[in-house]
């Protein structure tokens, strides 16, 4: 979906690289990352192209405009991907999640911006060399097509949460893809986490923060969810469902 950084070239205190320590084998996403369909011995070869990368919250991984020369495995943490339009404003695309793989599409140059919404830690591989490993592993190359589709059903997904949904609906539409994401890898609960701002979201969503703010109020109050730090407790799920289907 997304790539590289010039920006840790541009600015080397932006985070910190080096060899992974614990090695791909023992990777807390090997499982729902792209590199699942490898053997270890496959992970070796992949590890020693790697190079592990963390940043601090509010550091950029890339920017928007950059040369896309690297891809990134997100190990931990979450990222927000916004793109700056023509008049000034501001949208937010999507978050990235732990399992995700940025810096796949065929541009030369990154089409938005990511940012460490927290502390992040991610794989990075030069363009080239991935390129490379996907040319000798059609396996790879598989995992890689059906990590795409799934990208474009999200994508799908954004086009009809900003189509003709209500505000409300919006929110826990939001909220319930959260979830569901989350769960893929490895963490269900009805407590979703929202590493995000309130501004995040509304920039996502085509809100207000008022709007956003208010809703999640409304939706507190309806005993529907329960707004607790750091996110939501999602109290009434199949009322929930029922809403984002609407």
């Amino acid at each position: 979906m997304l790539v590289d950084t010039g920006t840790f070239e541009r600015s080397p205190h932006a985070c910190h690289h080096g060899r992974s320590g614990e090695g791909c084998a023992d990777c807390k996403v090997r499982l729902i990352s792209v590199c699942s369909v490898l053997a270890l011995a496959e992970l070796e070869e992949l590890e020693a192209l790697s190079h592990h990368l963390t940043l601090d919250k509010g550091q950029t991984l890339f920017g928007q405009g950059e040369p896309a020369g690297s891809v990134y495995n997100v190990i931990d943490g979450a990222l927000r991907l916004t793109r700056l339009l023509p008049d000034g404003r501001r949208q937010v695309m999507g978050f990235a999640l732990p399992g995700d793989f940025l810096g796949l599409a065929l541009q030369e140059r990154y089409s938005v911006s990511a940012e460490a919404l927290g502390p992040v830690e991610t794989c990075r591989f030069g363009r080239e060399d991935f390129a490379e490993v996907m040319a000798a592993k059609p396996h790879l190359l598989k995992s890689l097509h059906e990590r795409a589709g799934y990208e474009l059903n999200l994508a799908q997904e954004q086009m009809l949460l900003l189509g003709r949904r209500t505000a409300e609906e919006k929110v826990v539409a939001f909220l319930l893809s959260l979830r569901d994401r989350y769960a893929r890898t490895g963490h269900s609960s009805v407590t979703v986490e929202l590493p995000m701002g309130r501004q995040d979201m509304a920039d996502h969503l085509g809100l207000t923060i008022e709007t956003v703010s208010r809703m999640l109020s409304r939706l507190d109050r309806a005993h529907a969810i329960l707004l607790v730090p750091g996110g939501v407790r999602l109290l009434d799920v199949p009322r929930l469902e029922r809403m984002a289907a609407s």
